[in-house]
């Protein structure tokens, strides 16, 4: 699903939403950001204490090339430098762990501690919840670690539901919380 040349979702060099400063940008991902995207992923997790920085998941958080080829890298940019991303999985994805015919969902929302307070989060879920709209998708979908409390409070302002039904454990002391935003 990438692009040699990635377009810039909004107006580039401007947030698709209200209340991000206007020198931030949000857009699709850029082969020469992967790594600086993957590191980023991976060290918001390991500080939240979300994950190990040693474990198996980590090196799957710094593998943005790999969300960047099968599935849709999303970047929020600030003086050139990456401060937030969200993965977002059409069904079919190979990302895609939820999802099922005529759904999506978004997976790895991650953003700088230095950037947080400034609605990047909900800005990168929103832009997600547009993309799944432009998809014709009638359901978007999520996983989250149930000590994440910022991003539910997101979530459920976004007018997400918990979905318990759908609530899975991917490794053993793993448990997730599902939503689900009807389109």
């Amino acid at each position: 699903m990438s692009q040699d040349t990635p377009p810039a979702i909004g107006t580039p060099g401007r947030p698709p939403s209200r209340g991000i400063p206007d020198d931030i940008e949000i857009r699709v991902a850029r082969p020469e950001e992967l790594r600086a995207i993957g590191e980023l992923t991976a060290a918001v997790y390991v500080a939240a204490a979300y994950i190990s920085p040693n474990g198996s998941y980590s090196s799957h958080l710094r593998n943005a090339a790999s969300r960047f080829r099968e599935a849709e890298l999303i970047v929020a940019v600030q003086d050139g430098e990456p401060i937030g991303t969200v993965t977002y999985c059409p069904y079919g994805s190979p990302f895609a762990q939820l999802a099922g015919p005529g759904e999506a969902e978004f997976r790895m929302l991650a953003v700088s501690p230095m950037a947080r307070g400034r609605g990047l989060g909900e800005a990168l879920v929103s832009l997600c919840v547009d993309r799944a709209r432009e998809d014709g998708c009638t359901t978007l979908r999520l996983s989250t670690e149930p000590v994440m409390h910022a991003a539910h409070r997101i979530y459920r302002r976004l007018g997400f539901v918990r979905t318990p039904d759908r609530d899975w454990s991917p490794a053993k002391g793993v448990d997730l919380l599902t939503y689900a935003l009807a389109l």
